[in-house]
């Protein structure tokens, strides 16, 4: 369902994109093909869900994916690039609420009320595979997997801000971030050790709810502790164990 030349994007920290399989395969980071492949579902018995595939992008960087109050008529999985959600008080004030990665979906917190309560925003050149939303519904009343994946999507977005909610220090904050998209990345097939940092300090502070002098410190410190390599956006995890370890409030020296 998404596309691009996977042996070239694994190894590109720059913009990995997901490729499109074959007749049999699923494309690489298929938000959906988990779920389907485990009860039986190969491409094939998908293809009504292929049809309601619509490649829209690339987005340039800083464009608006939708806005908050825009009516809400399809989700969309990310194909390649970045994008961050956001909202904007009456002040102006922008509170960054996450970051989507090749092969995640965006906008199922836009169910209810059927429209989206926050911005999407390209971080890259990002583009997309947008579903019909009342279109995939019906088709998920005929596909249980389908429909139980999305209830789980939903599931993850609003469990997603839970390490933040809580009072983590500043270290385990940054440690979980960085454990997080490696994971994320390594899920979809790309390097999990090894990635760019396509955000900006300033919303990556934002998000953990940090100044953004502090994320420097912090970045440098795990750099000076040989728990990360960081040169630029260019970021590798040395040491995930010991930084799991911090994550989770345990010492390291």
């Amino acid at each position: 369902m998404l596309s691009g030349k996977l042996t070239e994007c694994r190894l590109s920290l720059h913009n990995p994109i997901a490729d499109d399989g074959d007749e049999l395969h699923f494309c690489s980071t298929c938000a959906f093909s988990d779920a389907c492949l485990s009860v039986g579902y190969g491409k094939h018995d998908l293809s009504a869900l292929h049809c309601l595939v619509e490649h829209v992008g690339p987005f340039r960087t800083g464009a608006h994916v939708f806005r908050a109050g825009d009516p809400f008529r399809a989700i969309y999985a990310v194909r390649a690039g970045t994008v961050k959600t956001c909202v904007v008080d009456k002040d102006g004030k922008e509170q960054v609420l996450g970051f989507y990665l090749p092969g995640e979906v965006i906008g199922l917190n836009a169910i209810y009320p059927d429209q989206f309560p926050c911005d999407a925003i390209a971080l890259e050149a990002t583009q997309f595979c947008r579903f019909s939303f009342p279109a995939m519904t019906a088709l998920a009343t005929r596909m249980p997997a389908l429909q139980q994946h999305l209830f789980r999507l939903l599931s993850k977005e609003l469990g997603a801000a839970t390490h933040l909610a809580a009072d983590h220090t500043a270290d385990e904050r940054m440690a979980a971030f960085l454990l997080d998209l490696g994971d994320r990345y390594e899920a979809r097939g790309f390097s999990g050790t090894q990635f760019r940092l396509s955000m900006a300090r300033g919303d990556i502070a934002n998000y953990l709810r940090l100044a953004a002098e502090t994320v420097s410190r912090v970045l440098g410190r795990f750099r000076n502790q040989g728990l990360i390599e960081i040169e630029g956006r260019a970021v590798t995890l040395r040491d995930r164990e010991r930084l799991r370890s911090v994550a989770q409030g345990e010492c390291v020296g």
